[in-house]
């Protein structure tokens, strides 16, 4: 035992230093440190601790053979730390024998060390598991040194928890999910790798040319998702949701997801079925390796089967990431009692892979890094694999990253990371085992950067050597993993000489058999889904009885005993909800009131709700309040939670923000659970341009590509009020743009009751008629008198797809002019003196005028608009107003739809001019241009549209608002 006289003065006050920090918290301290405080007490005659900057800050002195000197033991601590911490600057990750980069601080003179000090060293020095196992530190060293910089890369040290810290580093050091702790069946990897590799060479060999991704050069993905799938389900979770990009996925398809040979061989083969031509019409599909699919796994030892499911993906290689993740959280949450729902993370596990340029390079890895820790939004630990073939396309990585690993970028979230060598099949199956036990263990994600190489091209037309000829130079003379592995077993006995031959040849026959019997179309799989009864949505009752709605408006506004909401809000926002409760028939309704007696009703039957946006407990606008803070406590009420009439569970979240992975999010938790109503809300309705990949790619498409039937909701804050460019527009014409084949609804409603029967019709068709809804919603619209509605509309109304003028209807020979319009501008023009006349002020009232509302803009309301149209008899002209640029709102869509209906009356459009922005940045300018627009609206019906409007200047530039007339042929 070492007493405090082996130590000179300098280091023993250093040693005092670290026993002082030991006693008071042996954890503060690594565990070598630990293991020798454990068999070592201070002097009785201990001098003075010297102040800590002359403790640390003295000069090293020359090394030393005494093993009681405590440079020495510091340094020997130091080096095993370096080892552990940079080992895998060392390691021998790339098969194709790049060196590795390397760190100074794995050399033992860099902490004033030889080896022959470490040979005098006890062993226990080193600590942790192999300090137990060797006579003496040097053994140790050299143990540890192969352990951490072999085929595995150890990349921990940015882990902060040392609970955590500590489990990596004995669950490394013990071996114990290891051979021969933990075996493993070297023949049946060698089977599964002939399967892997078979399968591209026989597409490659049948199919030349063909675009296939192959994943050859990381042929070990395979049974590392067997690996992590069997750890996973063997751990007790049923669902298994997979997302990746294109590369190998033709593989795990069928390998992993069990589509069958014939299926993925018809696809190559392309057919087209006559029998279905008619029916095709409409239906896109995709190509075979964006598809997704869905695989049962029956397990007897377990009371429930295992469900794998692969999502579908884009060519936007990281699109899927936040939507595997909200599939994942869909699938563990349960929802069927009142009040917040509940997430049990043992039932599913997330499995990401990722592309080595992919992963540092696309933004949306990151904003779904963001998410894996926020309560909203947490799966219970993500598997993240990076498939690193160490090229981008065409790219090397020196240009498509700024850091030594593609993984770097989860240092920053703390997630453990593991490097393995592609070609050293237990080594990876080593490191799949570690990464399930620690999220098992933690909850928390991990990474496996499983580094390969790319064999062929980016694709299979791709002369890859033009761009990396050196690179291919090596690859074309490496040997597969199969053939390592093969040549291994025999050089080790296990198997004859002649067996890998033989397997590769047993499936090059299964696969030629199979491709010979192949009946193209009818081994085609059809993704399309059922259609809808047509008139579906036109047969759903809105309507509840008044006396249940009063009922639900009293326990939405109750309190709990002893809260105290903020005086202001209680004042302006709480009282003003509950005056008009005893008179139905007042319109004291706004849209936040609307929508919380709306999602309560849905509550009541049995529909669950789950609400996130970018401050949407509060609203953007202090509108909705569905989290209320005591004022003086901070806690929190959720009245929809406390709702006691409800039949399921509510919840509402603040979201990061981020548009495309909070989007992602939510759009995969619907597609997981389309039985309850998901809703989205943005900032401003213009954030929605940062997640405009997930609403091509996913919520405007999935029914036509992938055969799913998303139902999202998006609320856009959408309305001209002078905010700006960016602030201002929700781009609804990108949404009517998009619409095709009844692929989605869009709507603009003008009141509260309106907006209220708009989302209980859509949770009312979650499951005969789903689509997404987007919702252009209001801004100053919120608090204007115009949009309230009476408790009775809410009761006995419905959705109105457009909304006649009832004021007009009452003068309807004398109209002239017909104006259709949408949203805002509508408030605008009804609010207008012109509209009821002024006599004091010599303002003639408008009587040939009449204002309809278009509140639904996709399905276009074509027949209600025809029927209103039919109503004016004298009518000479229609005109569409908006207060959207020309080029942008729902003008260019609906003309020539309205083209159709208005026949040979002049069809006219009023509104701003063409523009690339979308709104003026001045205040004063959009006054004036908005003016423009409803003179123009209230020019004489007698006189034609004045075509000079106005100058005005947007964005520095000239522009005017102004009237055009249309061809009635459109």
């Amino acid at each position: 035992m070492m007493t405090g006289h082996d130590f000179s003065a300098p280091n023993l006050a250093y040693v005092l230093e670290q026993y002082d920090r030991y006693q008071r918290d042996p954890n503060a301290l690594d565990a070598t440190w630990r293991a020798f405080f454990a068999d070592w007490t201070p002097p009785d005659d201990t001098p003075p601790t010297l102040p800590v900057e002359t403790a640390t800050h003295s000069t090293p002195t020359a090394p030393s053979t005494n093993p009681l000197d405590v440079r020495v033991i510091v340094g020997a601590v130091n080096y095993a730390a370096a080892i552990r911490e940079y080992g895998h600057a060392a390691a021998l990750l790339d098969p194709l024998d790049s060196p590795p980069p390397g760190d100074p601080a794995l050399n033992p003179a860099a902490h004033f060390i030889t080896r022959e000090d470490l040979r005098q060293l006890p062993a226990n020095l080193i600590g942790g598991a192999l300090g137990e196992k060797h006579t003496n530190a040097l053994n140790a060293i050299d143990a540890l040194y192969t352990l951490y910089t072999f085929t595995i890369g150890y990349d921990f040290d940015h882990i902060r928890d040392p609970q955590e810290r500590e489990w990596l580093r004995d669950a490394v050091e013990s071996g114990r999910y290891a051979p021969p702790t933990m075996p493993i069946d070297e023949i049946a990897l060698l089977h599964r790798l002939t399967e892997v590799e078979g399968f591209e060479l026989f597409l490659n060999r049948v199919f030349p040319g063909k675009h296939r991704f192959s994943i050859e050069g990381l042929d070990m993905l395979i049974p590392v998702l067997d690996e992590s799938i069997r750890a996973s389900i063997a751990a007790g979770e049923r669902s298994i949701l997979l997302g990746m990009a294109h590369r190998g996925r033709l593989n795990v398809l069928t390998h992993i997801l069990g589509k069958p040979y014939v299926n993925i061989l018809a696809e190559f083969k392309d057919p087209v079925a006559q029998d279905r031509i008619n029916d095709d019409l409409g239906w896109t599909g995709d190509v075979k390796y964006h598809l997704g699919a869905r695989r049962t796994i029956q397990d007897a030892s377990s009371p429930a089967d295992a469900v794998i499911a692969l999502a579908p993906n884009p060519s936007h290689l990281e699109a899927v990431n936040p939507v595997v993740e909200g599939m994942a959280r869909a699938t563990g949450t349960r929802v069927d009692q009142p009040g917040a729902p509940t997430f049990d993370p043992q039932i599913t596990q997330p499995i990401l892979i990722h592309g080595d340029a992919a992963f540092p390079g696309q933004g949306i890895v990151a904003e779904t890094l963001n998410l894996y820790r926020l309560p909203g939004y947490w799966t219970g630990g993500t598997i993240h694999i990076i498939t690193n073939n160490q090229l981008g396309f065409t790219t090397d990585t020196a240009d498509s990253r700024s850091t030594l690993y593609a993984s770097d970028l989860a240092k920053g979230f703390k997630i453990p990371v593991i490097h393995v060598n592609a070609d050293d099949p237990i080594a990876c199956i080593v490191v799949t085992r570690l990464a399930v036990a620690y999220i098992q263990q933690f909850q928390k994600d991990v990474v496996i950067d499983l580094i390969g190489y790319r064999r062929r091209g980016h694709n299979e037309g791709d002369e890859p050597a033009f761009t990396q000829p050196l690179m291919y130079r090596r690859i074309d003379g490496h040997p597969t993993v199969r053939a390592l592995w093969g040549d291994t077993l025999v050089s080790r006995g296990v198997i004859a000489d002649s067996e890998p031959a033989a397997l590769v040849e047993q499936h090059t026959k299964l696969m030629q058999s199979i491709y010979e019997q192949l009946d193209p179309a009818k081994d085609l799989l059809d993704y399309r889904p059922q259609p809808p009864i047509p008139g579906t949505a036109r047969r759903v009752k809105t309507a509840i009885d008044i006396e249940r709605l009063k009922t639900l408006f009293g326990h939405v506004l109750k309190l709990p005993d002893g809260f105290t909401p903020h005086p202001r809000l209680k004042q302006r926002v709480l009282a003003p909800r509950a005056k008009g409760l005893d008179n139905p028939s007042e319109p004291f309704i706004d849209f936040a009131t609307a929508e919380t007696l709306a999602l309560g009703s849905i509550l009541e039957d049995g529909i669950a709700i789950r609400v996130t946006g970018q401050d949407a407990e509060r609203g953007t606008f202090s509108h909705r309040h569905a989290v209320i803070h005591d004022f003086e406590n901070f806690k929190p009420f959720i009245p929809l939670q406390a709702l006691p009439t409800a039949t399921a569970a509510f919840e509402v979240h603040n979201s990061p923000l981020s548009e495309a992975a909070a989007l992602g999010f939510e759009y995969g938790y619907n597609v997981q659970a389309p039985r309850r109503l998901v809703i989205w809300e943005a900032q401003y309705g213009d954030f929605i341009n940062g997640a405009q990949t997930i609403i091509d790619e996913y919520i405007v498409s999935a029914r036509n590509k992938f055969g799913l039937t998303p139902s999202l909701v998006l609320l856009l804050p959408h309305g001209y009020e002078g905010a700006g460019p960016d602030h201002s527009s929700a781009r609804i014409e990108r949404f009517l743009q998009m619409a095709a084949d009844i692929n989605l609804r869009v709507a603009n409603p003008t009141t509260a009751a309106q907006y209220y029967h708009l989302l209980r019709r859509q949770a009312l068709l979650l499951e005969s008629d789903p689509l997404p809804l987007i919702v252009a919603t209001p801004k100053s619209l919120l608090r204007n008198p115009l949009v309230l509605s009476s408790l009775e509309e809410l009761a006995n109304g419905a959705w109105y797809p457009m909304i006649d003028d009832a004021d007009a209807r009452e003068r309807a020979d004398a109209v002239r002019r017909v104006v259709l319009c949408s949203g805002k501008l509508y408030a605008d023009l009804v609010s207008d003196p012109r509209r009821k006349g002024d006599a004091e002020k010599k303002i003639v009232q408008h009587t040939e005028i009449a204002l309809i509302r278009v509140e639904q803009l996709y399905p276009f309301p074509s027949e209600e608009i025809a029927a209103a149209l039919a109503g004016y008899p004298n009518a000479a002209e229609v005109v569409w107003a908006q207060e959207e640029p020309e080029n942008m709102g729902a003008w260019t869509f609906a003309r020539p739809l309205l083209a159709d209906i208005v026949g040979a009356l002049p069809l006219r459009y009023v509104g701003r001019t063409p523009n690339a922005s979308p709104a003026e940045g001045s205040l004063a300018w959009h006054n004036i241009n908005q003016a423009a627009i409803l003179d123009q609206v209230y020019a004489s019906a007698d006189q034609p549209l004045n075509i000079s409007a106005p100058i005005a200047a947007v964005m520095g530039s000239p522009t005017t608002t102004q009237a055009h007339e249309r061809d009635g042929a459109g």
